[in-house]
C-alpha cells in the first residue's frame, strides 16, 4: 500500500470490530494522527494515507480497545425481511428447531457490520451466536437474488445484487444495499448496527 499505510493484523474479527471501533471513536474525538482511510477486514485493520507513521505506529502498540461494543455506535439500520429462502428448512435442521423458531433466533441478535466486500454494499455482519454457524452450501449457486438474506460461517450478509454465491439463503428484503444515486452508494457500511425484523409479502 506504500510508505503511508500500516496494516495491522488481529487474531479474529471480533478483535478487528473492537479495533476499528476505537480507532472512529480516537479520530473523532481528534486523538488520532491524520489518516485519510481506515479499512476493517476478516482479520486486518488498514490505515491509508498516514502523515506521521512512527506517530500512528506507537499509538497502536499502546493502544488498549474495549469489547465488540466499542464498535457499535454507528447508526442502526432495520432490514424487514420475508423469512422464506431457499434454505430456511435446512438451516432449521441444522440448529435442531422448526422454521419458527430459527426465523426467532435470526431476529433477537442486534448485528454489527465488521467490514465489507466481496461486491460493492455486501456488508459482512457479526452478531449470531458461535453456536448457528453454518457452513457454505457444498454446490454454489449460479445466481442468487438481489436482496437475499444470507448465512455463511458466523456471518449474515444480504446480496446487494444478483451474483453467483454459495451462502445459505434464509430469506429476502427490498431494502436497496447498493444505490450510486444514494450518498452514501452503501447502506451497510463497517460499524453500522442491523436489526433483521420478520415482515410478509407486501407489508410496508
Amino acid at each position: 500500500m506504500g510508505e503511508r499505510a500500516l496494516l495491522v493484523e488481529l487474531a479474529d474479527t471480533a478483535e478487528v470490530t473492537a479495533l476499528y471501533g476505537w480507532l472512529r471513536e480516537r479520530r473523532s474525538a481528534g486523538g488520532l494522527p491524520r489518516v485519510e482511510e481506515i479499512v476493517p477486514a476478516a482479520r486486518t485493520v488498514l490505515l491509508d494515507g498516514v502523515t506521521d507513521v512512527d506517530a500512528l505506529t506507537a499509538l497502536l502498540r499502546a493502544a488498549r480497545p474495549g469489547g465488540p461494543a466499542s464498535a457499535a455506535s454507528g447508526p442502526l439500520v432495520e432490514v424487514p425481511t420475508v423469512y422464506d429462502g431457499a434454505d430456511l428448512m435446512e438451516i432449521a435442521g441444522l440448529w435442531g428447531v422448526s422454521p419458527e423458531a430459527a426465523v426467532r433466533i435470526h431476529t433477537e441478535p442486534e448485528y454489527v457490520v465488521a467490514f465489507c466486500g466481496f461486491a460493492p454494499g455486501f456488508g459482512y455482519l457479526t452478531g449470531l451466536p458461535a453456536a448457528y454457524g453454518v457452513p457454505r452450501r457444498a454446490t454454489p449457486r449460479s445466481a442468487v437474488p438481489a436482496g437475499s438474506v444470507a448465512l455463511a460461517g458466523p456471518y449474515t450478509g444480504v446480496y446487494p445484487r444478483s451474483s453467483p454465491g454459495g451462502w445459505q439463503l434464509l430469506g429476502r428484503t427490498a431494502l436497496r444495499l447498493w444505490d450510486t444515486d444514494r450518498t452514501p452508494a452503501a447502506l451497510l457500511a463497517p460499524g453500522t448496527r442491523v436489526r433483521f425484523t420478520p415482515t410478509r409479502e407486501g407489508a410496508p
